[in-house]
């Protein structure tokens, strides 16, 4: 049906569904007409980068009021921020995977709510290259953990769930195809792997804690690049794991700085 889905029982017996950290609920907000006709949700960890996303696209469409600023739709709360220029919704999700999942849970039950259909999200975000040119433009194929597996492991009361990390191919190989539009940004398709940590965990000398040699640190980026590794971040094996779930068409693209 293409329909977004959620998969909570519980919520069908809840009188009132509030979305917390969006500052959005089923009887404050009237979500299908707010919301019905989105497309496309694009996801970021910065405010200020995904109101500049919002204010592109309102350029690139030729919307009205292009060139305006654009409202916040979750300005009530000082966690994330939404802005929305047509089809497309643009939202922050700040950093690491706790920041990620919240905001992905009260979004994929906003896009349910709001009955949209064949919605599609992608992520946009810095990421830390390995082994590619810097300015390089990485399209995630797969979404790996430390140990370089697809998998996403969630702590569930005292159960450790394992789900898988496959993104879209077919979207993979669109978004290379536009790629080629725009040559400024080398672009390529590899795998993205998700840390719990900036510093130990992406191997980081410079962290206040380091239990490791130089030596070792680049043993272990040389294991991840032989695996298929070309960038590093901290969102995108969640991003995966609870688009994939729940019936959206997701995709992860990172911009590699260094």
């Amino acid at each position: 049906s293409g329909l977004v889905l959620v998969k909570n029982p519980h919520l069908d017996l809840m009188e009132e569904d509030i979305l917390y950290h969006l500052d959005l609920g089923t009887k404050t907000h009237n979500l299908p007409a707010m919301f019905g006709d989105i497309k496309f949700v694009c996801v970021g960890g910065s405010p200020n980068r995904m109101r500049a996303f919002a204010q592109l696209m309102q350029r690139e469409l030729g919307l009205a009021g292009a060139g305006e600023e654009v409202a916040d739709i979750c300005a009530g709360s000082d966690r994330y921020a939404m802005y929305r220029a047509g089809p497309v919704l643009s939202i922050s999700h700040g950093m690491g995977i706790p920041s990620i999942s919240i905001m992905l849970h009260e979004l994929i039950k906003l896009l349910h709510h709001a009955k949209c259909r064949d919605v599609t999200i992608i992520r946009m975000g810095t990421s830390g290259g390995l082994g590619i040119e810097a300015g390089s433009v990485v399209i995630t194929d797969t979404a790996v953990d430390s140990s370089f597996q697809p998998r996403f492991e969630q702590v569930v009361l005292d159960d450790v769930v394992v789900r898988s990390t496959e993104l879209d191919k077919d979207l993979a190989e669109e978004l290379l195809a536009c790629s080629r539009d725009i040559p400024d940004f080398p672009t390529l398709i590899g795998h993205t792997m998700c840390t719990y940590d900036f510093y130990e965990g992406q191997g980081r000398l410079d962290g206040a804690l380091c239990s490791f040699s130089s030596e070792k640190k680049l043993d272990y980026l040389r294991r991840a690049y032989e695996a298929g590794v070309r960038n590093i971040e901290m969102e995108s094996t969640a991003f995966a794991a609870l688009c994939g779930l729940c019936g959206l068409k997701g995709k992860s693209c990172h911009f590699h700085l260094l």
